[in-house]
């Protein structure tokens, strides 16, 4: 039987080194950012007793209007970074002004060790390290991100929690036994990967696992859909490769098991009819299904990724700017964070770790392997909302609410996604 071989899109980046961030050598991490600052940098809220007087006032510190929050009337203003308190004092001394203050940094509704450096969820421009801090990300651009809090938030006003009764497959190298904070998220375990273990000794599947669903508690990172639960589908060895056939045995597994999400970070360049009969056949069940797109930094097409059925995710970094290493597109349906994204690894040596000097437990990985589970878990999410009610329409929403960035028409579809606006929640302006 022939084989084909099935890389997984993290190993192939961090192998190469392709993605290391540098910092400048005074670069701060979360933590000291936030003892310095609890409010966000380059924008405050003001309101104004008489909104015609607003352009007036603002012009005279250089400023100009900004948009409307929400119904407060009052407007976000963009400042100099580092200015905001000497501006928000200014300004409130103006009898024009109702009041002016900074806009405050407001911390998710979880505890988790690491989430202040999980930009893709909520980017507010921080600069952080590695476990080992042996790699320093350089801040990004405030709002490149998916809107997770909000989208939390949201969620839990449809009277749901985030995903719950939300079963997403994994069809990867396995999902560790030993991390707390992914290993009791899984429902239901298979091996198909031909090893003799269906333990994750490669890294992959267990980083993409907890970028889906890792628990929203006092430890580690959290996951989008903080209420959903895994299947773990082991269709790569502890080398990171499988075979087609693997593959479409995981994916008709995962169905008969009641995914309602079916992610794959993985991908072939030959397309196979067995493969993507098993992927229109999981489609025709109602389940959605996301795939890698690759990272070859071209626009060759990738499988199952290229396939109609399958929601295609490129990655793009803490600016919003595509990752050097992504694949891209028009046949690309979507963008999100894939570059030193924070999530769980086995607690036990395994090969990514030791082959890219990352730690057990938790660390950084990049790829379009990353961005792919951001985009699964948004669509467990939008299972959870109004929307919920077929695949096709979770897939639209996804697509339809997604962010228009640069880039948009070119190197994917529909833009980044942004969760918040999946689920219909109240967004931040961007």
């Amino acid at each position: 039987m022939k084989r084909i071989v099935i890389a997984s899109f993290a190993a192939v980046v961090m192998a190469c080194g392709a993605i290391t961030l540098a910092a400048p050598s005074n670069a701060v991490t979360t933590s000291n950012a936030a003892a310095q600052s609890s409010h966000i940098a380059g924008q405050i809220m003001v309101k104004f007793r008489d909104k015609d007087a607003a352009a007036g006032v603002l012009r005279q510190h250089g400023l100009r209007e900004g948009p409307g929050i929400g119904s407060t009337g009052a407007l976000l203003i963009k400042v100099p970074a580092g200015k905001e308190l000497q501006l928000t004092e200014a300004l409130s001394r103006n009898r024009a002004v109702e009041y002016a203050e900074p806009d405050e940094l407001v911390t998710a509704a979880t505890t988790d060790t690491y989430f202040e450096r999980q930009y893709a969820l909520h980017n507010v421009g921080q600069s952080f390290s590695n476990t080992a801090n042996t790699l320093t990300v350089a801040g990004g651009e405030p709002d490149a991100d998916i809107d997770a809090v909000e989208a939390w938030d949201a969620v839990e006003a449809w009277n749901v929690t985030g995903g719950s009764g939300i079963k997403v497959a994994i069809i990867d190298s396995g999902v560790a036994s030993d991390n707390p904070d992914i290993t009791p998220k899984v429902v239901a375990r298979a091996n198909f990967s031909g090893t003799a273990t269906g333990e994750d000794n490669y890294g992959h599947g267990t980083h993409v696992a907890g970028i889906v669903a890792a628990a929203h508690n006092s430890t580690g990172v959290a996951g989008v859909c903080p209420e959903c639960t895994i299947l773990d589908a082991k269709v790569l060895n502890d080398n990171g490769s499988g075979a087609t056939s693997a593959i479409a045995k995981g994916i008709d597994w995962a169905v008969s098991n009641g995914a309602k999400v079916i992610n794959m970070s993985l991908g072939q360049r030959v397309s196979s009819r067995t493969l993507e009969t098993a992927v229109n056949s999981a489609w025709n069940q109602g389940v959605v299904i996301v795939a890698a797109a690759g990272n070859a930094g071209t626009q060759a097409k990738i499988y199952p990724g290229a396939y109609t059925n399958v929601i295609s995710v490129a990655a793009t970094d803490n600016k919003d700017n595509k990752a050097s290493f992504s694949t891209y597109g028009k046949w690309v349906d979507l963008a999100a964070p894939g570059v030193s994204v924070y999530s769980t690894f086995p607690n036990h040596p395994f090969v990514l770790g030791t082959q890219n000097g990352r730690s057990t437990s938790y660390d950084i990985a990049s790829g379009t392997s990353m961005a792919s589970p951001i985009v699964a878990g948004v669509a467990a999410l939008v299972w959870s909302s109004p929307a919920g009610t077929a695949n096709t329409s979770v897939r639209a929403k996804v697509e339809s609410t997604a962010d228009v960035i640069s880039g948009t028409g070119t190197f994917w579809a529909h833009g980044r996604v942004n969760a918040c606006k999946a689920v219909d929640g109240k967004c931040p302006v961007p």
